[in-house]
């Protein structure tokens, strides 16, 4: 049985997301492609979710599906306890979603903006101009209120774009590569702003990145998709412990790199490489085993003399499920749907 929020008029029980063998294929010339292949995923009230994924890998056509924008091909998707097909009126109503263009008319003032938008969600006057205020506030945009959005830094473009979404105050917020083509401070920025948003208001949010720093430092949750599936989900802290730390040895001798690899495979989860006279170890609490590996190869007469311990980053993990760097392969394709239907 589904209840109502008697404050908001809204669902309110089970995940605020809910996806079951969700699915989207577009027709290039005479070749199906397979955007998003029976994706399963819940998304509870309060999380924050981050999307890692490569360009191409269907992260942005799932928010498209679970923003109403595009139609599955099959499944089904619950977005705040609506059905994204039959009940896309209450879903958009639900939700606030900034896609990786700028909302904001370039000529108009960033005030008015804010203001029509609530309008045009239902808000009385007197109610736009205040929710309008208080959004401008929150996200340090007041002395800026009066000016055209183009004469906006790329920084405070993006805050007013998380800002017109919010103006119905929505329980949930897409966030689409918020942070792509800001400079770092002002994407530190507006990642504290979508902290502050998350922690203090409550509001569940699920952001697609590329920025694998930006997913470590504020996602409660991380989801890596690759091919329109889901390789893994867990916390950023997880993930990159499950991985494990990289152990780099050097020897003075090949014979007794490859001595101390053979050593080194007895380790419970260890990876082991040998290139000449080092030897590159990934193994689970590389940083806590390491002194005793190095200490019983030296009582077996193979020293090390250099030794290195790095702790795994969600790029290395996202190499290591892939076969694929993130970084790599953000800069040579695109994740996108053109007018034509049509996936990259």
């Amino acid at each position: 049985m589904v209840d109502m929020d008697t404050t908001t008029g809204r669902k309110s029980s089970g995940p605020v997301i809910r996806t079951s063998a969700l699915t989207r294929t577009f027709t290039r010339g005479k070749q199906t492609v397979e955007a998003v292949r029976g994706l399963d995923l819940e998304v509870h009230d309060g999380e924050l979710v981050a999307l890692l994924g490569p360009n191409g890998a269907g992260k942005s056509t799932t928010l498209r599906m679970l923003t109403t924008l595009i139609a599955p091909t099959s499944g089904t998707a619950e977005v705040a306890g609506f059905d994204v097909v039959r009940d896309q009126r209450a879903v958009r109503q639900s939700i606030g979603y900034v896609g990786q263009g700028n909302a904001a008319a370039h000529q108009q003032r960033g005030r008015d903006e804010v203001v029509s938008q609530a309008r045009a969600h239902g808000l009385s006057r007197s109610e736009a101009n205040r929710q309008a205020d208080e959004l401008l506030e929150t996200f340090d945009l007041t002395e800026h209120a009066m000016r055209p959005v183009s004469t906006l830094s790329g920084g405070q473009r993006r805050r007013l774009d998380v800002a017109i979404g919010l103006v119905h105050q929505p329980r949930l917020m897409f966030l689409d590569e918020p942070s792509t083509g800001l400079d770092p401070q002002n994407r530190v920025n507006l990642q504290e702003q979508v902290r502050r948003l998350n922690r203090d208001l409550g509001t569940t949010i699920v952001l697609t990145t590329h920025y694998l720093e930006e997913a470590d430092a504020i996602a409660d949750r991380v989801i890596v998709i690759d091919h329109g599936l889901v390789i893994a989900d867990d916390t950023a802290t997880a993930l990159k412990a499950g991985l494990g730390d990289l152990v780099s040895l050097g020897f003075a001798r090949p014979q007794d790199a490859s001595a101390a690899a053979a050593r080194a495979e007895r380790l419970d989860g260890a990876s082991v490489t040998t290139t000449g006279t080092s030897v590159d170890i990934r193994v689970p609490h590389g940083r806590d085993l390491a002194p005793s590996l190095v200490t019983d190869l030296a009582s077996t007469g193979t020293p090390a003399q250099r030794i290195e311990v790095v702790s795994a980053t969600l790029d290395d993990v996202f190499l290591h499920l892939t076969g694929r760097s993130l970084r790599e392969s953000n800069q040579t394709s695109t994740d996108s749907t053109t007018d034509e239907g049509e996936a990259a």
